[in-house]
């Protein structure tokens, strides 16, 4: 028979107290969440305040920076600076309006739609092609997909869908409306004036697009029964049509990044300053705190409790931005070479070493760094972009990455036009320069680099 027997065991074990957890959680946020974070915490805790911002003098704003104030606002401002740092009036009102708003490929073609003379079902049907191209301009599902969905049942009208896409085909800009690479180039050709040209473009557009994609262009010339020159021009004015139509007229969303960090070098020196302009901050409220300790009473433990999460919580703010900050130091003190150079002078670092500098664990880095970000005078990175491991070279010392695709993207730069270089002769270069590196280590680089393999740049017959 089987008993049930209680035993009690002494076990060791690491157990995050609320507060460590909270302070755990606030270090590894980015900027956007640690704002959201402040500010569920204020509406939770009648404790916390947020303080309000100090407005910055028009000067501060620029110090330490390339660029002067009065210099910002002559190139913006189009004349002399305006008093007590401000723009003029009319360019503090409309200065957003006056930016271009780009049009989408579809309100672009259903504008050009409109000034058509067109039946009712003939404006249906064309608006329904248009709405059925993707991206690029493309119309990538069939006709008789569209005509299920805007036809009545028993009702063909596939032939007048037929006629819809070549009216949208024939608008602005040329190639849109193509079902296929093929297809958008030959609807480019009226843009192209030299008649002999033209009918070689339709030539390989129609029938020899793969020669041309591998640049295989002495078959191509053999194919056409052309002179590799002539073979040669018409290639270079393919390339300059528009395989994409629709890119041109689709707005990039702009990737807004804010610095957590700025690095100035004053007198000689780098520093890493918080970019506390930017970050909401959390304060004890306390003539709440003191009306509460008067009044406090051993039916208020809720509220007792509220108090002591508030000072931990402005405790926990406290260490994390002196923790960023810290952190962000030993980077820079690690990388001045980068900052004097570029990433050719980029060096090999690990977690281990800024731990060690900052005298924390290496799990603090990497929360530290994790979607955190430095305004440097080459750019804005992300502080993981400046650690790596070292790659050793024959005369002893080792070099980061990313100085070895600086390198890499330099050579390639330089390579003839007419004999690029391939990966293998990229390694075998690199360990002329000391760089024992091998070919598929090269191939990962140049991919991440998004840089074309050799048989796409050049000429390959």
């Amino acid at each position: 028979m089987t008993s049930i027997v209680q035993q009690a065991r002494a076990v060791q074990a690491t157990i995050f107290s609320p507060r460590l957890q909270q302070a755990v959680r606030l270090l590894q946020l980015s900027s956007l969440d640690y704002a959201q974070a402040l500010q569920e915490a204020a509406e939770d805790n009648p404790f916390l305040e947020f303080e309000q911002p100090s407005v910055a003098s028009p000067g501060s704003v620029f110090e330490g920076n390339s660029i002067e104030a009065p210099e910002f606002f002559e190139h913006f401002g189009g004349g002399a600076a305006a008093p007590a740092g401000r723009l003029p009036h009319d360019e503090s009102i409309d200065a957003l309006q006056r930016v271009p708003a780009v049009a989408s490929l579809r309100q672009h073609l259903h504008a050009q739609l409109g000034v058509l003379r067109l039946g009712e079902q003939d404006r249906m049907l064309a608006a329904a092609v248009v709405e059925s191209l993707d991206d690029d301009g493309y119309l990538r599902i069939s006709l008789e997909d569209i005509a299920a969905v805007v036809g009545e049942p028993g009702e063909d009208i596939e032939a007048a869908l037929h006629g819809a896409l070549r009216r949208v085909q024939a608008l602005d800009p040329p190639g849109v409306g193509a079902r296929s690479v093929s297809e958008c180039l030959l609807l480019q050709l009226p843009c192209i004036d030299d008649p002999a040209l033209r009918e070689r473009v339709r030539r390989i557009a129609s029938e020899h697009l793969e020669l041309l994609a591998s640049r295989k262009l002495g078959r191509l010339a053999a194919a056409l029964g052309e002179p590799l020159s002539c073979v040669q021009e018409a290639a270079d004015c393919i390339r300059r049509l528009n395989a994409r139509p629709g890119w041109q007229h689709e707005a990039a969303v702009p990737a807004f990044v804010t610095p957590d960090v700025i690095v100035r070098k004053h007198r000689g020196v780098w520093t890493a300053v918080l970019n506390e302009a930017v970050l909401p901050r959390l304060r004890l409220h306390q003539a709440y705190a003191r009306l509460f300790e008067q009044q406090r009473s051993g039916r208020s433990a809720e509220m007792a409790g509220c108090l002591e999460r508030a000072r931990w919580t402005v405790q926990n703010l406290a260490q994390r931005s002196s923790t960023i900050r810290d952190v962000a130091q030993a980077i820079v003190a690690n990388q001045k070479l980068f900052l004097e150079h570029g990433p050719l002078a980029m060096k090999p670092l690990g977690l281990r070493a800024i731990a060690d500098a900052v005298r924390v664990h290496p799990s603090t880095v990497s929360r530290t760094v994790h979607h955190k970000y430095m305004a440097t005078p080459a750019g804005v990175y992300e502080l993981k972009y400046f650690f790596s491991r070292g790659l050793e070279h024959s005369s002893g010392g080792a070099s980061a990455p990313t100085a070895i695709k600086q390198l890499l993207r330099e050579l390639i730069a330089a390579e003839p036009v007419d004999a690029p270089l391939s990966d293998a002769e990229l390694a075998r270069q690199l360990d002329q320069q000391g760089f024992r590196i091998a070919r598929r280590t090269v191939t990962k680089y140049r991919q991440e680099m998004r840089i074309e393999p050799v048989e796409r740049r050049g000429a390959i017959d």
